[in-house]
């Protein structure tokens, strides 16, 4: 470093970080911002809880100047359904005394029938469930509006509701019917319980959560009563406190947010000491068939290759030959039978589990090489023609790029590997806004973060990839630029706060290493707060 640049401070970060593990072992269930979906069932299915009219005030704050709700996109017709059914549950109800409902009401009526509900199926997001989720909702408000008492009726005249071109109710229908038939349901199926008028499998006093999910969870006590479920019932007590009214979604994640957090974190050299209980979570989690993410989820490839990597990267490693179960012709899927396509993001995650312990014990059965070796093949096929990745689990491309980058840039093997992490690179440096950030509909600090990765795990000094690196660690410390936007696939899109903060973290302690070896200044490493955005 030159005489007189400023100081790295690599500790701002460790402190950080210090402080952002403390909380996964604090918030058992983990970090999530609130979501319009679910807090929208809880309004329409749920009004008896607590905090109903906080929840009814969030969704009327959450609604975008023309009428919709959420991220862009056809990402927004999830989220603008459950919240207009909300409104109209509670414009029905009457209890209700504070700004009218009505207009908000017809807003999002209009931009469903005009916009959202008009695209065809192929072109809307590939979110879980969603042949499931658009027909109910859009049943139920078309239920409500005929419902209406006339006077109200006038004021808000509207045609029923049309499903998307392409999409049917025919699987809500037959799940349905499966249910009342008393059919076994796939434990992911848990997730949407209430959309399903079901009872769980395991439902009883000491049920914490059905399917991982708030919406669900009330779905379950408002049928058999908050007295079947006392430890469910504190569940979303606690949730609606925490969030002073909305609820967020997917809840309990606490594998995975664990997970993702201390995996990131190491990955990018920042020292780490998690309490024992919070190793302890991910430790007995290793069993032979995998990792869920959290209670009332299926286990699956993702949760169990990132549990895997972080073990080892905290000196516990653990023998990833429950990630077999898992193998396809094509690679490795997310979920057996329910969930077979492919996933870059996962098989990335894999290549890190095989990685890990092929590095850690190299006479370890051939098979292992031979997977490592498969996918330093298989995830360069995936990559697009100008050099990113898209996955099935994350709407920005700086996610899944930034995943196969950094598996393919310490674990691959071959010219491909190499060639890709090149291409990525490029893409990355290509693909920076004026204002030094990265980001699909806009800068956020998590694809800024993703992309500082990038750039950082390619073998390259190149000047433009300092300046780069340089603008886009200034971007992660201007108050512009501490917004977080939901990117993560769920039942809509939605942030899990821990793990973005791990991600930029990860990324401000890099690029400091990076500018002070490159003879620039640096200001901080520690990661500013951040508000999110629904």
């Amino acid at each position: 470093m030159s005489e007189g640049s400023p100081r790295v401070l690599v500790e701002p970060a460790t402190d950080a970080a210090r402080e952002l593990i403390a909380g996964l072992a604090l918030r058992q269930w983990g970090q999530v911002a609130p979501s319009v979906y679910e807090s929208g069932r809880l309004v329409a299915g749920a009004p008896w809880l607590p905090g109903h009219h906080q929840r009814i005030g969030f969704l009327l704050r959450e609604q975008r100047p023309d009428g919709a709700w959420g991220p862009p996109e056809g990402y927004a017709l999830v989220p603008t359904l459950s919240a207009t059914d909300a409104l109209l549950a509670a414009l029905a109800d009457g209890g209700w005394s504070g700004t009218d409902l009505l207009a908000p009401v017809a807003r999002g009526l209009a931009a469903l029938a005009g916009r959202l509900l008009t695209t065809h199926a192929r072109a809307l997001p590939d979110t879980p469930a969603l042949d499931l989720i658009v027909p109910a909702l859009v049943e139920s408000i078309n239920d409500r509006l005929t419902r209406l008492d006339r006077a109200t009726a006038d004021r808000l005249p509207h045609p029923p509701l049309s499903l998307p071109p392409g999409l049917g109710p025919d699987r809500l229908r037959a799940v349905r019917a499966a249910v009342a038939a008393g059919a076994p349901l796939p434990t992911k199926l848990a997730h949407f319980y209430e959309l399903l008028d079901a009872t769980p499998a395991d439902a009883g006093p000491t049920l914490t959560a059905v399917g991982a999910s708030p919406a669900a969870t009330a779905a379950w006590l408002t049928a058999a009563g908050p007295d079947a479920g006392p430890a469910a019932h504190a569940f979303l007590r606690q949730l609606i406190r925490e969030g002073d009214g909305p609820v967020p979604c997917p809840t309990p994640i606490t594998v995975f947010e664990r997970a993702w957090v201390l995996s990131g974190l190491r990955r990018a050299g920042v020292a780490v000491n998690p309490p024992a209980t919070v190793l302890r979570t991910l430790a007995t989690a290793t069993a032979a068939e995998g990792v869920a993410t959290g209670e009332g989820l299926p286990t699956d490839a993702d949760t169990t290759s990132v549990t895997l990597d972080a073990l080892a990267r905290l000196g516990h490693p653990a023998d990833p030959a429950s990630l077999w179960a898992y193998e396809t012709a094509d690679g490795f899927c997310t979920w057996p039978g329910s969930e077979d396509g492919f996933s870059v993001t996962t098989n990335a995650h894999v290549l890190d589990a095989f990685g890990q312990h092929v590095a850690a014990y190299p006479g370890a059965d051939p098979r292992y090489h031979r997977t490592v070796e498969r996918l330093s093949v298989v995830l360069p096929a995936h990559q697009l023609a100008d050099g990113p990745w898209q996955d099935r689990w994350h709407a920005s491309p700086y996610y899944a790029t930034a995943c196969c980058v950094l598996a393919l840039a310490e674990f691959g093997r071959g010219g491909a590997a190499a060639e890709a992490v090149d291409r990525a690179a490029r893409w990355v440096l290509d693909s920076q806004r004026a204002d030094g950030s990265w980001g699909r509909w806009g800068g956020t600090v998590e694809e800024t973060a993703y992309a500082l990765q990038v750039l950082l795990a390619a073998p390259t000094g190149a000047p433009r990839v300092d300046d780069a690196v340089a603008r886009g660690h200034a971007y992660l410390h201007l108050p512009s630029g501490r917004t977080d936007r939901p990117l993560w696939y769920g039942k809509e899109l939605y942030c899990p706060t821990a793990i973005v903060r791990a991600a930029v973290l990860a990324a401000c302690r890099l690029a400091s290493v990076h500018l002070a070896d490159a003879d620039r200044s640096v200001v901080d490493c520690g990661y500013p707060a951040t508000k999110t955005t629904t």
